[in-house]
């Protein structure tokens, strides 16, 4: 029996026993039509002209539904410029204007087409879901259009009198523009981003524009999401870390044109105390020119190196401040003999790349100068107070989190930190030895409480601090490495001194067991579930398959990064899961303007179809029933009086 005062307030919505009883055959017939369609998509990495493109191409989806449509009516040029349309309007449009096409004739048939693919990619939803994602202005028109036959007789007067109408009330174009956006929403019905929106490309900023314009969309935090967000609660390490990668990646236009962080400072600092210094261990990656914000090689290198100095004073400082990181062996700093010119580590001396260190003091080598703490105040201030970068920051948190149980499968950015005997690795923090979901649940908590908690409550500082270890700390869920070699790779240089070797996670989920165990520890079934992740580059030129575990883990990191392509030999995946099937789409590097359909593979076939009941909302949806059940028997018992 519900609660009396709980069905009073549904009562609210639902006055009478004809409403209720409608409510129930409605959500009746929604749990009976096919699940919507889900894509996943994994370290974008900023590299916002892909991604938009995969976006807006549903994969290459929306390109599958035309040619299903319209192989027999149009040749192959003509249907692919129907889909660039689609995927792109403004700029087809216009560039349908300077050549003299854009005609009424064209106008008018295009709308024909426009809703014809629209018909098809709505088929699986309620009218009433598919007119909540219509335009407001045109919501009457468009259903009318879907739901008339153009080819019943009496129908077609009335439908070709709309699209004439449109046209010549030269309503044309926006509506054209409109149609096309519907066609968006309705072809990914949920969006899974299974991390790092941040660094390497050209504007994340872009990217997260663009994520924000759908209305089913969650995200799970990867390492680089949380090094940004660190940066924007004010921590000065992941400051340092975001701009050392940015600097290191060429990254300029991102951070001055998109979210407004005067680097100014920075150049006249790396200028004043690096100007003769070559700096040549920290050359930047030149994979995107920069189109606002044009600075030369020499001085993005001097930029990095002093970055990358101050970042280790930082990061020296966390580590002595929280000895339950566990992360004294990445203190470099102290371990230098200036005067040799070497480093001790592990008890052995190595000959450092790089001896200019003109900031260090060598009696306390982690104590920042003057000029570095005001660099870093005005830095600092920057990032969290960016008005754009907090609102994208605010979205992550909005739509964010560690990992999300869905329709049976677990999604998570990197890995469940374990032992190599197949434990659950465990980290202690505030006392308490945590592993597995309990870890993961923790973190969860403790990010929320960086950037939400006040300045004086004392917990802030602390999960502020937390930010950078999640970064790098060697029991991190999203780092899921043994050490981040930062100071190796750039003043050393030795490669097995610079290997970041992985958590055993990666090498024991290969197993079915181990992927097994892992989803009972949050709670699902390893009979239909599966571990969607990325992180980790999938190698395809060696051979690599992003499913692992006889198909029970995915890792879909293919590469969509500029920086990563040379080891995968491809430019991404799209996981992509409907009613029928679960399938992979394989991107080739994208170069605008070009053609490149990706490779679907469908490698799992849903028997029977999928419907609405069996997911996660159709579980919601039966709870929905069961209320309004209870309602209706109150109703006729009496215990709640109907309004007429």
């Amino acid at each position: 029996m519900r609660d009396l005062d709980y069905l009073k307030l549904l009562s609210q919505r639902f006055p009478d026993r004809r409403k209720c009883l409608a409510e129930i055959i409605n959500l009746n017939a929604i749990l009976a039509l096919p699940k919507g369609t889900e894509y996943f998509f994994s370290d974008i990495h900023g590299e916002d002209q892909a991604f938009i493109h995969l976006l807006r191409s549903s994969s290459g989806v929306i390109k599958d539904k035309i040619d299903e449509i319209f192989r027999a009516e149009m040749d192959e040029e003509e249907r692919r410029e129907l889909a660039h349309l689609i995927y792109y309007p403004k700029r087809e449009l216009g560039k349908k204007e300077a050549c003299g096409e854009l005609t009424e004739a064209w106008q008018k048939l295009t709308i024909y087409r426009l809703i014809r693919v629209c018909r098809l990619v709505s088929r699986k939803y309620t009218r009433s879901k598919v007119r909540k994602k219509m335009p407001e202005d045109y919501a009457y028109i468009i259903d009318e259009m879907l739901h008339t036959d153009e080819d019943e007789k009496d129908k077609q007067d009335y439908f070709y009198d709309i699209i004439d109408t449109i046209v010549e009330g030269e309503a044309a174009d926006s509506f054209i523009v409109e149609l096309c956006d519907l066609i968006h929403r309705l072809s990914i019905d949920s969006l899974h981003i299974i991390g790092d929106i941040f660094d390497r490309g050209p504007r994340a900023d872009l990217v997260m524009e663009e994520l924000m314009r759908y209305s089913d969309v969650d995200i799970q935090w990867g390492n680089h999401d949380i090094d940004w967000m660190g940066a924007a609660c004010g921590n000065e390490a992941c400051v340092c870390n975001v701009l050392r990668i940015a600097t290191g990646y060429n990254s300029f236009d991102v951070l001055e044109d998109g979210y407004g962080i005067n680097l100014r400072a920075l150049s006249m600092f790396a200028q004043r105390v690096y100007g003769d210094d070559p700096c040549e261990r920290f050359m930047p990656h030149i994979l995107d020119e920069n189109i606002y914000d044009s600075i030369s090689p020499a001085l993005a290198a001097k930029m990095q190196k002093a970055i990358t100095i101050i970042q280790l004073k930082y990061e020296g400082r966390l580590i002595r401040r929280h000895p339950e990181y566990h992360m004294e062996d990445r203190l470099f700093l102290d371990r230098i003999d200036p005067d040799r010119g070497t480093v001790y580590i592990e008890d052995r001396e190595y000959k450092l790349l790089d001896c200019n260190f003109p900031t260090i003091d060598w009696s306390d080598p982690y104590r920042l100068r003057e000029d570095e703490l005001q660099l870093m105040d005005t830095l600092r201030t920057s990032f969290m107070h960016s008005p754009l970068l907090n609102k994208h920051i605010r979205f992550l948190y909005s739509h964010g989190s560690m990992y999300k149980s869905l329709n049976g499968n677990l999604l998570y950015h990197g890995c469940i930190p374990m032992n190599e005997d197949g434990s659950f690795m465990s980290a202690e923090f505030n006392g308490m030895k945590l592993s597995g979901k309990a870890l993961m649940d923790f973190l969860n908590g403790r990010i929320n409480d960086a950037y939400f908690l006040e300045d004086e409550d004392p917990a802030k500082q602390d999960a502020v601090d937390l930010m950078w270890y999640l970064w790098c700390g060697k029991a991190s869920p999203v780092f899921g490495k043994d050490k981040m070699a930062t100071f190796e790779s750039r003043f050393i240089g030795d490669k097995e001194l610079s290997r970041e070797r992985m958590n055993a996670y990666y090498l024991l989920s290969r197993d079915e067991k181990t992927v097994g165990r892992i989803l009972r520890e949050f709670g699902l079934s390893q009979g239909n579930g599966h571990i969607i992740n990325g992180h980790v580059p999938v190698k395809k030129l060696e051979g690599e398959l992003p499913y692992r575990a006889n198909g029970k883990l995915f890792t879909i990191d293919g590469g969509l990064a500029k920086s990563y392509r040379e080891k995968t030999g491809i430019a991404g995946y799209t996981l992509i899961y409907n009613s029928q099937s679960i399938a992979l789409a394989e991107h080739m590097p994208f170069v605008a303007g070009e053609e490149s359909t990706p490779r679907v593979e469908v490698v799992e076939r849903m028997d029977p179809r999928v419907r609405v009941r069996d997911t996660d909302n159709g579980a919601l949806i039966e709870e929905q029933i069961a209320d309004l059940k209870e309602l209706l028997y109150a109703y006729r018992d009496g215990r709640i009086k109907e309004r007429a």
